[in-house]
């Protein structure tokens, strides 16, 4: 006689709960609680509801109204992430000090965490496009091309070539993979 294998859709028709190997390689195949089965049948039943229900459940988990413009997709994804950690708990006190930290080192840092390559006031941008030079001065407060200010480099790339693309990275301000902003790398 062969040895027995899981096979999954053999299961799929009774309407048990699906095997999952958990912990030292054994399957899970026990009874799931009450209160877990209630859970993923509230956020089954959110696809079910009317947009203007979910803004309810919203408020009534949020003690406030969605922010304006949430999809009805992010709406109901944020609720059932709100169900799940409501039922399994949420975030450990160490993830919380971790991002609190993040959080900290990212307002002192000006809100950017990869700059990328940032000119010197005074510096000039170069570029060679369709047979033309365009030059651009790097002011305090912005940049200037052809005597007008600019307060972004893609404005600029953008009346350049008349698409929408990266200033900086046309402009060739972007870091190449393991180079350290200020320093060349070596070859």
């Amino acid at each position: 006689m062969k040895p027995s294998f899981y096979d999954a859709s053999a299961r799929q028709d009774s309407g048990g709960p699906s095997p999952v190997l958990g912990r030292r390689g054994i399957w899970n195949t026990g009874p799931r609680s009450r209160d877990i089965i209630e859970v993923e049948e509230h956020i089954a039943g959110l696809v079910e509801q009317s947009t203007q229900d979910l803004r309810v459940a919203w408020r009534e988990l949020h003690r406030t109204g969605p922010p304006p413009g949430l999809s009805r997709d992010l709406l109901i994804r944020a609720l059932a992430h709100q169900l799940q950690e409501q039922t399994h708990g949420g975030m450990s006190r160490a993830q919380r000090r971790r991002l609190q930290t993040l959080a900290r080192e990212f307002e002192k840092a000006g809100g950017a965490f990869a700059p990328g390559v940032v000119p010197k006031t005074g510096t000039m941008l170069v570029r060679q496009w369709r047979g033309r030079t365009h030059a651009v001065l790097v002011r305090e407060d912005g940049f200037e091309y052809e005597g007008q200010h600019y307060r972004s480099l893609t404005v600029i790339t953008e009346r350049i070539t008349g698409a929408h693309w990266s200033g900086p990275r046309f402009f060739g301000l972007t870091r190449r993979a393991g180079a350290v902003v200020g320093v060349e790398a070596r070859r």
